[in-house]
This record gives structure tokens, sequence and C-alpha cells, in this order.
């Protein structure tokens, strides 16, 4: 059955209370994994709490013992990739192997602005993240020096040391539904490929066109994990799922609308069923996204009425 995480938005009122009590929480609740977004701040103000994604995360290294985590997406497009394979290269081994190294081409254009950041057009963008890719992956992987030579970055007899511990350094993740360069990029170089927030129908179009791909490259298909980051707004009753409907949405949408756009929406028994959907498309991996913060209660009951039915 389908495993789950819990995924934050880092910049969406995290601070170290908040992020150091749920991470204790997630743990302790059994959740396989614990993952994060990595950005500056939200598309649109107000400007909230925005906690750094690898301090953080290098403080979830060596405060937990038995999640994964990682952010999804760590983009390129405000860190050089020899920083990013630096780090995640220290933080895998500082956590003894539970680093996930989720990468994306960058998006937002807000923070990009604010920050003096350069997005670069759409074609550009997915030009630097492949190379991106490609550095990160050489410096991971090779024991001896590197050269690099690209548009974007440039290494001359570059290397990472000490050398990761783990063969080949935490797995890169890519995360996206794109068909014409994000699938591609996924079949060459990672070994998860997480989808964005859709259907099982259309995620198992997907997946048929990332086997595909796979298989192309002379890998075999269960060298990349299927996972997918989903949002999601849970009620212990309808009664309160359909108060927690109203406010998220501002009474715009309905339950079954917000569930055909592919996010969880349900009380425990509405969530396995949907889970279980998902499961049968092949989802290896959900990771549910949780905007409130402060609702550890939902998590418990989440733990407590869902997760046992998935893992029966």
């Amino acid at each position: 059955m389908t495993e789950i995480a819990i995924f934050l938005e880092g910049q969406n009122g995290l601070n170290w209370p908040r992020f150091q009590r749920l991470a204790q929480v997630v743990e302790d609740l059994g959740f396989i994994g614990f993952f994060r977004s990595d950005h500056f701040t939200n598309a649109n103000p107000p400007d909230k709490d925005s906690l750094e994604l690898w301090v953080s995360l290098t403080w979830l290294a060596s405060h937990t013992k038995h999640i994964e985590f990682g952010p999804l997406v760590s983009p390129v497009s405000f860190r050089h990739p020899t920083f990013t394979a630096r780090m995640a290269a220290a933080v895998d081994d500082l956590s003894e192997g539970r680093l996930i190294l989720g990468l994306g081409a960058g998006w937002q254009e807000r923070e990009h602005n604010n920050y003096g950041f350069d997005l670069l057009p759409k074609r550009e963008r997915f030009d630097r993240f492949e190379e991106g890719v490609e550095v990160i992956t050489k410096l991971l992987r090779s024991d001896e020096p590197v050269d690099y030579d690209g548009q974007y970055y440039r290494l001359q007899e570059g290397i990472l040391l000490p050398r990761p511990q783990r063969p080949e350094g935490p797995p890169i993740l890519i995360g996206g539904n794109g068909l014409k360069r994000t699938l591609p990029l996924t079949a060459r170089y990672a070994k998860e490929w997480n989808a964005l927030m859709t259907t099982a129908e259309r995620f198992t179009e997907l997946n048929e066109q990332l086997d595909n791909l796979i298989t192309s490259q002379g890998r075999e298909l269960n060298e990349v994990r299927r996972s997918m980051m989903v949002g999601c707004i849970f009620g212990k009753d309808e009664n309160q799922l359909q108060e927690r409907v109203t406010q998220r949405t501002g009474g715009k949408l309905t339950i079954d609308e917000l569930i055909s756009q592919g996010r969880i929406v349900g009380t425990p028994t509405m969530m396995v069923d949907q889970l279980s959907q998902l499961a049968e498309a092949g989802v290896q991996r959900v990771m549910l996204q949780w905007i409130d913060l402060d609702d550890l209660e939902g998590l418990e009951a989440i733990a407590k009425h869902v997760l046992p039915q998935l893992s029966a």
C-alpha cells in the first residue's frame, strides 16, 4: 500500500518552534517521511515566517532517527548546484542516509524578483535545470575530479570531499508532471519521481510515459520510486470537513470539485478510499500537504485512523 509522508510549505509561517514540534510529532506518529518546500516567500503577500531550507534539514538530520526527509523541491535558480551537492551530501551523512534530494527548476516569480534571482523564460530555465542536475549528479557520483563546461555552470577538477557515505550520495527526486522535460530528466537521473497533485487516472497516464522513458535509458522500472505531493483537507467528521473546505476555499469549491482536481479531501474513511485509488494507480508514496502548521490533532487522527488501514 501507499506510504504516507507529511509535506510543509516552508514559506507559509514556518519557524523553529513549529518546525521542531511538527518534526517530533511526525516521527512519533509513524509517518514515513517529513518534507518541505524551498521558498523565500509565497507567490502573493502578505509575507510570513519562512525557515531557511538547508539549515532546517541540518537540524532535522541530527534530531530525528527514523523518518526520511528532504526538499520538495530545491530550485537550482537561487543556489549554485555545487552548493546544493555539498550540503546534500553532508546532511545525508549526518542523518545516516535519510535525505531525499528533491530538485527543481524554480517557478515562483515573486521571490525571484524580490531577491534578485533570474528565473529565466521557461525553455532556458529548464536548460539551466538540466545542467544543474548534471553537475549535482557528477559531484555526488564521481570519486575522481570532474570537469563540466555548460552554458550556465562550469567545473574544473571539481570533487566532493569527504565522499558521500552512501554510494552515489542521496537519491535524487525530480518533481513535476511535464512530459517534454521533467519526465525525461527523471528517467535519466532520478531515483524518485514526485508527481504534482493530480488524479489517479492522470497519474496512470504519466506513469506509463515514464516507464517507456526509463526503459529507453536502459534502466529497470523499479529503480525509480513513484510518489505524489497532494493538497490535503482533513476532517475528523463530515461537519468538520465541510467547515474546513468552506474556510480553505472561501466557499467557492465543493468537496467533490477539490477531489476532481487531485486533492485528498475527506474524513478518515474517505481518505483511505482516495489513497487506495492512488495506490492502485501506482503511487508508492504520498506527501500530504499540511497547511495548518498548528493542527497536531489532525495529524494524530490520521495516524490513528488512516495509517493502520493502509498497512493492513
